[in-house]
């Protein structure tokens, strides 16, 4: 069976403005939520750094859920000796022309980034948006249209302006959804005439903490009254953007590693139904615009008392459905009987080999989750997020001969294809992460890289910035060249 894909597939590849972008304090960005998160590895969590009224700095063990002993006076703060990777980044802030013609070079007919929401919106609520934010994206798609590249925007990837966390307790507050209305207008009104395609968010099934939510303590009630909030704000922008960009398209992005029952045993089979609905809340909600039977025994098992919502949320929830269902796809899991819920890491897979970093490889599990996922929602799919995180070794010139990542990409693609051309699944593209070498969300170092291009930047932003394409640039040129035919080589 051909691996060609249909007329108008979008290749591309996939980014996060915190992790890419950069240019911290300029062009009048503000504070973000991720700003105050330290770099990390797999031995030294990532955190972020507090400060009480007291004077005590307290450093929670985790990047995305506050401890329960952090007081509740407890403020962020930048402190000397420690490194935040959001603030340089790669860079993309004054290499984004370099890096369009590197992406452009391989055949990118899609490029997806996220507008980091303090650089329009600085504090979040302010009466007018931050014209130099506006211009510098105005500039990255204006430099993209030259390759006839189109955007795919992310309006929130995990993060908001500081301010609304702290004043508000991010998204469990009403306020938050005006906010981002506003600012989803805001970017309506000044980019729709050259984007179609728009994220409302970014793995909204994994919301939790200062990050995604900005709610300081991350309780079972915290996350899911956060959740309908982003429900609703997500509905709103959608029948906005239907609005005031005729054509347009939207979508919502989900973590959507795949779960498999451990074994055969009836309880681990009923424990795997109910894990997968821990995935399945979010994206029948926003897919079919309604909350499905099980909600009640879901929010029970994570102490949820009731879901406060307005008289009108309901219908709004059913009139902004989204149009297509975007995902991210790196791994697969297994569960059973007894573990946590919400277990991200899963366990074990005995048939599946690692990455570095314990990732099982799991090309046939993106297959299977695209047939599921268009079996329970039929409505097209957007594979926004899949890719390998390996230590790259350069050479002195900085050449990387990634055969492992060619060959994850190989397999991975392929099994994409047979989901497209034999099981007749709509998919509207492909963007992987990350075309270019950027700071890893997970542990906060370079040196877990992703990317078709390396950049030359170590673990605590030492370096000067070079990219060179690796092995992979031109062999996956050759794929988008040939519209996917050549994986049948």
């Amino acid at each position: 069976m051909t691996k060609k894909l249909p007329e108008g597939f979008l290749w591309g590849g996939a980014t996060a403005d915190f992790q890419y972008e950069g240019g911290f304090n300029e062009g009048g960005r503000g504070i973000l939520s991720h700003d105050y998160e330290t770099d990390g590895s797999q031995d030294n969590p990532r955190h972020h750094t507090l400060k009480t009224a007291d004077g005590s700095i307290i450093n929670p063990k985790s990047s995305f859920i506050l401890a329960d002993d952090v007081p509740e006076d407890a403020k962020p703060v930048f402190l000397d000796d420690q490194y935040y990777p959001s603030h340089n980044a790669v860079d993309f802030y004054h290499h984004y022309k370099e890096d369009i013609k590197l992406m452009a070079g391989m055949g990118f007919n899609v490029f997806r980034f996220s507008v980091c929401w303090s650089r329009i919106f600085p504090n979040g609520e302010e009466e007018q948006p931050n014209a130099e934010g506006l211009k510098f994206y105005d500039d990255v798609i204006n430099e993209m249209a030259k390759y006839n590249m189109e955007p795919l925007i992310t309006i929130c990837h995990d993060e908001m302006p500081m301010d609304l966390a702290l004043k508000y307790n991010g998204w469990t507050s009403r306020k938050v959804i005006e906010a981002y209305v506003k600012y989803a207008q805001t970017l309506f009104e000044h980019f729709g005439d050259r984007c179609r395609y728009w994220l409302t968010f970014n793995e909204i099934n994994a919301v939790r903490g200062f990050g995604p939510t900005g709610v300081r303590k991350a309780t079972g009630q915290d996350r899911y009254q956060a959740a309908h909030n982003m429900f609703v704000a997500s509905a709103k922008a959608v029948q906005l953007g239907h609005k005031l960009v005729p054509g347009s398209q939207f979508g919502t992005m989900y973590a959507m590693s795949e779960v498999y029952p451990a074994t055969c045993k009836p309880e681990d089979m009923f424990h795997h139904l109910q894990e997968h609905r821990e995935n399945w809340y979010f994206i029948d909600i926003m897919g079919r615009g309604y909350y499905p039977s099980y909600s009640r025994e879901l929010w029970d098992r994570h102490d949820v008392k009731d879901i406060k919502m307005d008289p009108d949320d309901k219908e709004t929830l059913m009139k902004g459905q989204l149009d297509f269902i975007a995902f991210s796809y790196y791994r697969s899991n297994t569960t059973k009987a007894g573990d946590n819920w919400f277990n991200v890491g899963g366990n074990k897979n005995p048939y599946l080999k690692e990455t570095p970093w314990g990732w099982p490889v799991d090309p046939l599990g993106l297959r299977y989750c695209m047939n599921e996922i268009y079996d329970r929602i039929q409505k097209p799919l957007f594979i926004v997020e899949n890719g390998m995180g390996a230590v790259d070794k350069a050479d002195k010139n900085d050449y990387v001969e990634d055969d492992y990542r060619i060959d994850y990409l190989q397999d991975h693609l392929s099994a994409m294809a047979d989901a497209i051309n034999i099981d007749k699944i709509p998919c509207l593209g492909y963007t992987m992460w990350a075309p270019i070498d950027l700071v890893s969300l997970s542990t906060g170092e370079m040196k877990k890289r992703y990317g078709f291009v390396y950049v030359d930047m170590d673990d605590k932003g030492n370096g000067s910035l070079k990219r060179t394409p690796k092995k992979s640039y031109n062999w996956m040129k050759h794929i988008i060249e040939t519209n996917g035919a050549a994986l049948n080589n």
